[in-house]
């Protein structure tokens, strides 16, 4: 059995023992943010609370559980904020866990969001850990959960639920597990637009597989043993796994057609959702667009994101912060080629880079893409080798004030006028 095979076919409790430290390194984050939170918020008379579950695209949500859809705003420039805009896979849990508790629809955002970044944590390890190593993927979950706009993680909003389906669905993919694959992807494409992203992952690593298998190629699996002397043993990069596991499924019986399924089940989601809007709203397969216009949301390449930034460059004090916006976007392009360089699976960079392109290329809600960015989380990986090579207490130390920044930032940032 190959190292691979070994891996994929561990117990559901033996995995999570394994992931145990990254999951309680990602609580003890994560309760930090929201015990600064709490602090900054009591100090300027405001509810925490109330700013993680009823502020901003919360409260959207909330509506589209309590009330369906058709709710809108008609604001006196003539746009239109309709909540059609919102996919509606978070409202739907909302509304089902409220129907089975006590709970209200902003409580029940609030627990899915808490439960989801724990899965999210969870899939993030198991996928650095598949690709780079048990002490890599700790270190990537860390990363995750220290990032400054990581307060994001336990709002009542999607991306903690989007993170997790689309860490799953990668990690189903790089272990060949093509119907899971695609159902997750079928329910992240429920959750938010960008879904698109992990559909695109799914049928890359298909259709790869199917060069692959077309042209005979064979890529031996890579073996690392557990226990190194060398802490640095854990985080060397293995082969592409994506690459090793298509061809051993491939052998399996019947894995062609688990893997068209697969990409079958991919597109469901989204597809159905956006169809179903322009059903509704009788504007045709593309009336999402129009929904989106509304927001004066859209795609153009990045154009309105750079003129963003070049106004920035009007008076000296913005202008610090258009050097920001553009070293912000330069590091995010350099650990893009670092993930190329360092061969990361096909998965992972299609993943990252449609979610990164995404974000960038959007045409409005310009301090809104810090957070966008959040389900992007293979672009940490070479920023978790690194840290995955220092001995323990530096590690530790670095983390440790990295999560004490954030969570200052994030109350800070949670605590100002605009969303986030």
């Amino acid at each position: 059995m190959t190292d691979l095979e070994t891996r994929a076919a561990r117990p559901g409790a033996t995995a999570l023992r394994r992931a145990a430290p990254a999951l309680l390194g990602y609580a003890a984050v994560r309760a930090l943010g929201l015990v600064a939170l709490a602090l900054w918020s009591a100090a300027r008379g405001k509810s925490a609370y109330t700013l993680l579950t009823a502020r901003w695209d919360a409260l959207w949500y909330t509506r589209v559980a309590e009330l369906g859809y058709g709710y809108e705003v008609r604001l006196p420039n003539g746009d239109v904020h309709s909540n059609l805009a919102f996919f509606p896979l978070l409202p739907w849990l909302e509304r089902a866990l409220a129907a089975v508790s006590p709970l209200s629809y902003a409580d029940a955002g609030f627990v899915v969001s808490l439960l989801a970044s724990l899965a999210a944590a969870w899939g993030i390890f198991a996928v650095a850990d598949q690709v780079y190593g048990r002490r890599a993927g700790v270190c990537a979950v860390l990363l995750w959960a220290v990032l400054p706009v990581g307060i994001v993680q336990s709002m009542a909003y999607s991306e903690s639920l989007f993170t997790a389906l689309a860490a799953w669905s990668l990690y189903a993919v790089l272990t060949g597990r093509w119907p899971a694959a695609g159902a997750l992807a079928l329910l992240a494409g429920l959750t938010r637009p960008v879904g698109l992203a992990v559909v695109a992952a799914v049928w890359a690593a298909g259709i790869a597989s199917f060069v692959r298998e077309r042209s005979g190629a064979r890529v031996g699996s890579a073996h690392t043993g557990e226990g190194a002397p060398d802490p640095a043993a854990d985080a060397r990069p293995r082969r592409d796994p994506a690459a090793d596991g298509a061809l051993w499924a491939t052998r399996a019986p019947g894995v062609r057609a688990r893997r068209a399924l697969g990409m079958a089940l991919a597109p469901l989601g989204a597809a159905g959702y956006v169809l179903w809007v322009g059903h509704r709203t009788g504007a045709g397969p593309l009336g999402y667009l129009d929904v989106q216009a509304g927001w004066r949301n859209g795609f153009d390449g990045g154009y309105a994101f750079a003129r963003f930034v070049a106004a920035k460059f009007t008076s000296l004090p913005s202008a610090l912060a258009g050097v920001g916006l553009i070293v912000g976007v330069a590091l995010l392009a350099r650990l893009y080629v670092v993930c190329v360089r360092q061969r990361q699976p096909l998965p992972l960079l299609v993943y990252a880079g449609v979610v990164t392109a995404l974000a960038l290329c959007a045409s409005s809600y310009f301090g809104s893409k810090p957070r966008l960015l959040l389900p992007a989380f293979p672009l940490l990986f070479p920023l978790a080798l690194a840290l995955a090579r220092l001995r323990i207490p530096r590690s530790a130390l670095v983390v440790g004030c990295v999560a004490l920044a954030s969570a200052v930032y994030g109350a800070f940032w949670l605590n100002g006028s605009g969303p986030p």
